[in-house]
Formats: C-alpha cells, structure tokens, sequence
C-alpha cells in the first residue's frame, strides 16, 4: 500500500481500490450478470457422456506406439488405438482362440467401428501401424511368386487334359459309343487337380461377400477389412436391398468363425476355420443412411453389436504442423512384435481351415470375467441402464475376453490369460460399451433431441479449442456435422437448444452467432 492511501486511510478517508481489484470487481460484476441473464439449464436427456479413451489399460508395447504416433498424426488417441488393436488382432487371428468357459470358445478377432468425419486421418494410422501387415504380405507373394507360376502352368495342363477327355467323351456320345472308359479318365483326372499354393493375402480394403469368403476358402484363411472410408463398403452392392440381409449373416458368421458352404454355379466352396477382423471409418451420415435403408437389419441380425463403437471427438483445428520424427522406436517395437507373431508357423489343416491354439483364461481371469458378465447382464433387464444398447452389451463379455486374450498374446504372455490382461481389457471393453451406449441411445431419442445433442457436442468441442463461447451459423454449416449442415436441420437443432437454456441465437444484420451458456464450458 502506498504512502497516500495510508494518509487517506488514517484520515477516515476510504482508500481508492488499486487497479487490479477494480478489474477483479468490474470482471465478477459483469459475469454474475451474465449468469443471471442466462436460464437455467435444462437437460437433453442425453444417455450418456464422453469419457476420455482409457490408454493407461493397454499394454506397454501398445500403449507407447499409440502414443507415438498420436503425438505425429495428431489423430483423436482412441482411433490410433483401433488401428493398432486391428492390427493385433489380424496378426493374432490365425494363431490363437479363447477360451471363456467350458464350451465357451471363439476366435480372437474384433470388429471396430469408428464414427467420424473424413479427414481425422485414420487412414494415416492405419498406414503408420499396419505397414508391417503391408510388408509382410508382400514378401510372402514374392517368395512364392515361383510356385505360382508352377501351379498356373500344372493347372493349364490340367485343364487342357480335362478338356480333351470330356470332348472325347461328346464325340463317342454322338456315335453311340462305349463312355465308360472315358468318365473313369474323367474320374481319375479331377482327383489329380492342382491345388493353389496357399500365399497371405490379408488386407481387404474394399469388398463384395462372395469374393471376400472365396479368398479366406482358397487363398488364405486369415484376412482383415480395413478401410478409412467405409461409406463404401455400406453403401456397397453387397449391402442393397436385395443382399443386406445375405451380407449381413455372412460378416456375423465370420465373426463367431462358424462353417459356411457356398454352392454356385461354377463352382462350389466352404469356408471352415476362416477369420476375419474389421476397422472401419464411417461418417455419421453414411451410418444412419445405412441403419435407415437397413430398417432393424443391422441391428436385428446382431451385424452391429458385434462391433467395439468408438466416437472420438474430432481433433481438427488444433493439428498443428510438426516435423515428422527421423525414426520412431515405439512403433518399431510394436511392428517387431507383430512380425514375431506373423512368422510362426500358421495352424492350417488338409481342409485349408485354421485350428489355432487355445487360449484359456487363468481361475482368477475367469472369476473376474465372470463378474463382468454378470455386471453387463443386470444392466440389460427393463430399466436397466443398457436397455437401449442390449444387443451391444449382449456381445461385450466375449469381446472382452477376446482383447484379454489379444493384450495376452502382444505381452508375449506364458500359459493362462493372467487377471490382470482380463481387467485391462475390460476397462477398454467397456468404454467402447459407452461409446455405442452414447451413439445407439441417441437413436432412441427424438431426432430434435438427438440433433441437439449432436450439435452441442460440436459446438463445445469447437469453442474449447479456439478459446471462444461463440460460434457463428455459417462455421457450423461449413464444418459442423454433416447431418446439420442444411438450414431446417440445424435451425431445429439451435431452436431444442435455446429451449432448454443452453445456447442463443444472435442476430446482426445477416450475420447470426450461436452462443454456449458460459455454464457449459465452465463458466
């Protein structure tokens, strides 16, 4: 305190405030009185909130890659971590099943859905993460490129021979002539067909169900569907109207690795000990499209609930430029291991099936599996808060125990799944379990609601990372969600908004600004 407002305080003469607490004072005043202008806050009735994708659960080997390549991509953490758990799991596939209980069994594989807008560069983390599935698969094509080339010619040879017994076999028809010497040629002669060399081929970026099942029956067993743009494999021939409900049965049967026969009129084939892991992107817009042209299809027939739902929140905006790193070694340990695990001998019968090993889970990985299970199933009855998502919840135990048996396999893991892989896992397990409970509830709300939602979480997402509680209509209508991009949308969506005390609409001139009630971002 200075020397005159000491005098003026002696005096009896209140001291002047300093300039600090004048706009400490001023600053309160003015947002007390903009609380108070505010409504209060009406809930949405949204079903469930974001939580931050659980990391810390993965195992060491996973988590420093993720964290290393999210570092460079800037990619939202928990689509880093699909792309290396796809990745994982693919490797994983061919050599390993899981064990819940007695009689309990399954693959290994996972299916992944992530909902998000094209340019979170998913499909950079797919590249970053899955080169050495890349890599892999093209030296193996390369070493084999030799037998190919002796089965293509022993197969035209063969087909040539063939050709000329049946042609005899027409010609002795046409004059009445004994056959029978010829169908015995005939007979002999389909049971010396050449078989294909069997050579990896296990990444499908783009598919149709039957040339994907008659690659996994002739070619190689073990595949993944992995696609940055998965729009395309949705809104694909195989998923119209007349297919879905075939398309659909077939990609589920995959997942629980059951027996599947395929007569045609070429040629027949089976699929028997095949799988199959999926990670894809796809834009809210295109899933709802699919989910509306599907009807209760892609939820019915369970195509869905088989799927871990990841819904980041989009980090664009806040991506800035750094220089790619000189090398990377966490993801160079990460690719070591999977390589490790794509090198062993693969376990694949006379049939052309797989039969990996079994992967059993330990009794103290088994008691806490069973509470999971337990804990998910008193949650589904009516009232329950995953009545909505049941279908989902209903599939959650088993993919935990297959991600227990996957953080098992990357830890290089001796004997029984331990405790402590089955609570990793079913920590990641149930975050994806909230993700699909936030986007599946949605759907159970009125489409005004769910839209509101939809928009509150963009605008907030965008306010945080450019430091601002305002955001005008035409930022929303340019990189707002697709869904709200058109004028009755989002008008409808601001109208739920403003009715329930969390945003205004302010208009000046043409312009108009969509502001957040300050209590949403923290006051």
């Amino acid at each position: 305190m200075n020397a005159m407002t000491d005098v003026k305080k002696f005096a009896g003469e209140p001291a002047a405030p300093d300039l600090e607490t004048t706009r400490k004072f001023v600053k309160e005043s003015v947002a007390k009185a903009a609380k108070a202008a505010w409504p209060p806050l009406e809930p949405l009735a949204r079903t469930s909130e974001p939580v931050p994708y659980p990391a810390e659960a993965l195992p060491a080997v996973l988590l420093a890659a993720v964290r290393e390549v999210q570092s460079f991509t800037k990619a939202p953490e928990a689509m880093v971590a699909c792309s290396a758990l796809a990745t994982l799991s693919l490797a994983a596939q061919a050599h390993y099943d899981v064990s819940r209980a007695e009689r309990l069994t399954g693959p290994v594989s996972l299916y992944f859905l992530v909902i998000a807008e094209s340019g979170e560069r998913k499909s950079t983390c797919d590249g970053l993460l899955s080169r050495v599935l890349h890599d892999y698969e093209t030296q193996q094509q390369h070493d084999a490129r030799v037998e190919v080339k002796c089965y293509e010619a022993d197969h035209s040879a063969w087909e040539a021979i063939r050709s000329g017994i049946l042609e005899s076999i027409k010609q002795a028809a046409k004059s009445a002539k004994d056959t029978s010497q010829s169908e015995l040629a005939l007979r002999r002669h389909e049971e010396m067909k050449p078989a294909p060399p069997r050579v990896p081929r296990l990444i499908y970026s783009d598919f149709t169900p039957e040339a994907l099942t008659y690659s996994l029956s002739t070619k190689w067993p073990s595949g993944a569907v992995i696609s940055s743009e998965a729009g395309s494999v949705f809104g694909s021939h195989g998923m119209g109207k007349d297919s879905q409900l075939r398309t659909l049965a077939i990609l589920n049967q995959l997942w629980d690795a059951s027996k599947l026969t395929f007569d045609r009129r070429g040629e027949s084939y089976v699929v028997d000990g095949a799988r199959l892991t999926m990670s894809l992107q796809v834009q809210e817009s295109a899933l709802m499209d699919f989910i509306g042209r599907t009807g209760t299809l892609a939820r019915g027939t369970g195509f869905l609930a088989r799927f871990l739902v990841a819904r980041p929140q989009s980090t664009q905006g806040t991506r800035l430029f750094t220089e790619p790193p000189s090398n990377m070694p966490a993801l160079a340990q990460f690719h070591d291991r999977i390589l490790g695990i794509l090198e062993a001998p693969v376990p694949i019968n006379e049939r052309g099936g797989l039969e990996p090993q079994m992967l059993a889970l330990a009794p103290e990985a088994k008691a806490a599996w069973v509470r999971f299970h337990d804990e998910i199933e008193r949650g589904l009855g009516k009232g329950g808060e995953l009545q909505d998502v049941r279908d989902v919840a209903s599939k959650i135990a088993d993919n935990a125990a297959r991600l227990a048996a996957l953080f098992h396999v990357i830890d290089a893991g001796i004997g029984a799944i331990s405790a402590e892989h089955f609570e990793s896992a079913s920590i990641v397990t149930a975050w994806h379990l909230n993700e699909a409970l936030r986007f599946f509830g949605e759907l159970s709300l009125p489409s005004g609601l769910a839209d509101a939602g939809m928009l509150e979480d963009w605008l907030l997402n965008y306010c945080k990372m450019n430091a601002t509680d305002t955001v005008s209509t035409r930022t929303v209508a340019q990189y707002g969600p697709s869904r709200l991009r058109d004028k009755t949308s989002l008008t409808a969506a601001v109208d739920e908004l403003i009715g329930h005390g969390r945003a205004v609409l302010i208009t000046a001139g043409r312009k108009r600004e969509i502001q957040i009630n300050p209590e949403l971002l923290g006051g």
